[in-house]
């Protein structure tokens, strides 16, 4: 073997194989292959006390893997390693390098945003040493991770019974509390609008009362409105045009945070689910003959596009839709918080249209890959232009308005329409001080609603702007919050399809502890301050230590003083005497949830059940058990695979030959099962 190339992730292996030809064996290390221990003061896997030294052990799930790497190193003459592009791959290579004692002085890791075959070879011909900058940040990161949800989560359990704390969704979980709060202190308020119908030039439209003597209006109650239906009754003069052309800026290419939203909004993903198909789109689609990257790398909070890309999708534009089409690239603003490593999320090929590849794709690809490559050729495509027209009719000092729009070049909706709301609405050819007469006078009561409670796309968005995690940790924060039991994910109201974040009594509680013990720590501001702090230690320009020193002496000391002062919740009774040693019985909670135990643990430990938990019955296959005739059924193991087995167990231990199906592709099974349903 010449040449070993070490990527994450398996699918991808086979694709850049293909690419790099017979002198490349391309392997996977199936994503991380270590971890900080748990062993050591506080089980931490740091020496907080040691400049913050790490211990780091093999991942049980990788020992095989790490035995085969290391063979396979042996037998190469040069390894590089090909892990993703940003400071998680970074620090993956960096592991790997460790653990198969490669030189980290050598130039031999290796950088693509898009798997095709050109930047695949392009990549290969200038390799670079690991950044270890990269991998401070991304180590530091985990130690602070560790240190917070390993002392917070001992904490919380131990005082209130909270399954575990975070530094990020920890604050996540506040914004949804305070969210909450906003809206148990809303008070609704009454308002009133006045509309007028009309019928003129065989067209119908609207006004609505909005001014009196050229001053907003609120109409506050019914007595009001009725007073000024009577002023404005009859024939009305219309007083006023304004005409205007206006343009409508297509909007900057995906970054991993709007496209979750994006797909949220339009084709309904959530964004674990939308994070899981660009990840396909990304790795590779056997397109005929050749397995190729559809879309560049997934998790990007940067808008840039490559030269090279922007000329040939400028250059398609042309030839498809002419001239007055062409846009220009518009990089977008940078924020302080953007990564601009790489590009944003795009198609590798202008060319390969959704409609010319869609046999390839499975129908959530297709939806999504036609969103990304609408969105992108977008971008680069002229604005739209739209003719405004507002009329203002009077009587009696009451200003009524009438707003029209129309569509006199699509621009870029020619491509981007099918996901957006464009409806031209055509008002009548009228003239200034014509008088017109309304069919009808229409009143409606209002009240002003709450703020809206956070959905997912809502809250990535909300995260996003206060810089809050990073946009490829979104899915996994919604998710730890909603398995913790913190919040729920409930329909807004009984009926409704749309689903939104509603924090439980225990996330409330987990909220109010926070806050007045952490305060300092677990917050917006602070949060946001760490990734900035996190960024600068990426280029260089902080020292991690520094850093992990400056946090950990803020944090140990409010976790101290939160084990003297926080009250501890009461012990849950259930009315009962323990038949051992007749001490009283109470709720516990473990690993696998809520049981029954004596409060005189660890002297006594009798413990049981909840009395209440029903197993669900196994599920039958059909089938007929060869052995004693009893019904075969779908049983899990502990390790959470399928098989088919006799449901006389254990009088019967009759397993079904090659019936078991791994937890991995149960999941898949089950995944795909839900997507059905779904489309």
């Amino acid at each position: 073997m010449k040449n070993l190339v070490i990527v994450e992730s398996p699918s991808k292996s086979k694709t850049i194989e293909k690419y790099l030809g017979k002198d490349y064996k391309v392997v996977s290390s199936k994503g991380h292959i270590r971890d900080l221990a748990t062993s050591g003061k506080e089980g931490l896997g740091v020496d907080v006390d040691d400049q913050f030294q790490t211990k780091y052990i093999i991942n049980k799930d990788k020992k095989d893997v790490v035995k085969s790497l290391k063979s396979d190193v042996k037998k190469a003459q040069h390894v590089f390693l090909a892990t993703d592009p940003d400071r998680e791959g970074e620090a993956i290579s960096w592991h790997l390098a460790q653990e198969l004692e490669l030189d980290i002085t050598q130039e031999n890791r290796v950088v693509f945003n898009e798997i095709t075959k050109e930047a695949v070879k392009k990549a290969f011909d200038s390799p670079r040493t690991i950044d270890m900058d990269l991998v401070k940040s991304q180590e530091t990161r985990r130690i602070v991770d560790r240190i917070i949800g390993f002392k917070l989560s001992k904490l919380l359990k131990s005082k209130i019974r909270s399954k575990s704390a975070g530094r990020v969704q920890s604050v996540a979980l506040k914004m949804i509390v305070e969210k909450e709060k906003e809206i148990e202190k809303f008070v609704a308020e009454e308002y009133w609008s006045i509309t007028a119908l009309f019928h003129e030039s065989k067209k119908d439209f609207e006004a609505k009362v909005e001014k009196y003597q050229n001053k907003k209006l609120k109409i506050e109650s019914e007595e009001q409105t009725n007073e000024i239906l009577k002023l404005v009754e009859g024939e009305l003069k219309l007083v006023d045009i304004q005409q205007k052309t206006r343009k409508k800026e297509p909007k900057l290419v995906f970054i991993t945070s709007t496209l979750q939203q994006e797909a949220a909004t339009k084709l309904n993903f959530n964004s674990k689910k939308t994070m899981r198909v660009a990840q396909k789109l990304y790795e590779g689609i056997q397109l005929d003959d050749e397995l190729e990257g559809l879309i560049t790398y997934m998790r990007t909070d940067s808008t840039r596009l490559s030269q090279t890309f922007v000329d040939s999708a400028l250059s398609y534009i042309e030839t498809e839709y002419g001239k007055k089409y062409v846009g220009k690239y518009k990089a977008g603003k940078v924020s302080e918080n953007t990564q601009d490593a790489h590009e944003g999320i795009r198609m590798t090929d202008v060319t390969k249209t959704p409609e010319s590849i869609k046999a390839h794709l499975s129908n959530d690809e297709y939806r999504l890959y036609s969103l990304i490559y609408a969105r992108t050729l977008a971008s680069l495509m002229s604005a739209a232009k739209q003719e405004t027209v507002a009329y203002t009719f009077e009587k009696n000092d009451y200003q009524l308005i009438s707003n029209g729009i129309k569509m006199v070049f699509d621009g870029y909706t020619k491509v981007y329409g099918p996901y957006e709301t464009n409806k031209d609405t055509i008002l009548p050819e009228l003239e200034l001080n014509q008088m017109v007469t309304p069919k009808s006078l229409n009143k409606q009561q209002h009240f002003t609603q709450p703020p809206l409670r956070y959905n997912e796309a809502r809250l990535i968005k909300a995260l996003e702007e206060n810089g809050i995690g990073r946009p490829s940790t979104y899915s996994f924060i919604m998710e730890t919050i909603v398995s913790r039991g913190y919040v729920e994910y409930k329909a807004m109201s009984e009926g409704s399809k749309s689903k939104v974040f509603v924090p439980t009594d225990q996330g409330l509680l987990t909220d109010e502890k926070l806050t007045e013990n952490f305060s300092g720590i677990i917050n917006v501001k602070y949060t946001a301050n760490m990734e900035k702090e996190l960024d600068e230690i990426a280029e260089g320009k902080e020292d991690h230590i520094a850093a992990l020193r400056d946090f950990y002496d803020r944090f140990d000391p409010l976790v101290k003083k939160a084990y003297e002062t926080m009250e501890k919740a009461p012990n849950e009774y259930i009315g009962e005497e323990c038949p051992e040693d007749q001490g009283q019985l109470i709720y516990r909670y473990g690993r696998f949830g809520k049981f029954i135990a004596c409060e005189n643990y660890p002297t006594c430990k009798y413990h049981r059940p909840l009395a209440n938990k029903v197993k669900e019955p196994a599920k039958e296959t059909g089938e007929m058990c060869p052995e004693c005739g009893n019904p075969l059924v779908y049983r899990k193991s502990r390790y959470g695979s399928q098989f088919v087995a006799c449901s006389g167990f254990p009088k019967c231990r009759y397993i079904k030959p090659n019936s078991t199906i791994s937890a991995k592709q149960l999941k898949e099974q089950e995944e795909s099962s839900n997507n059905e349903q779904s489309n």
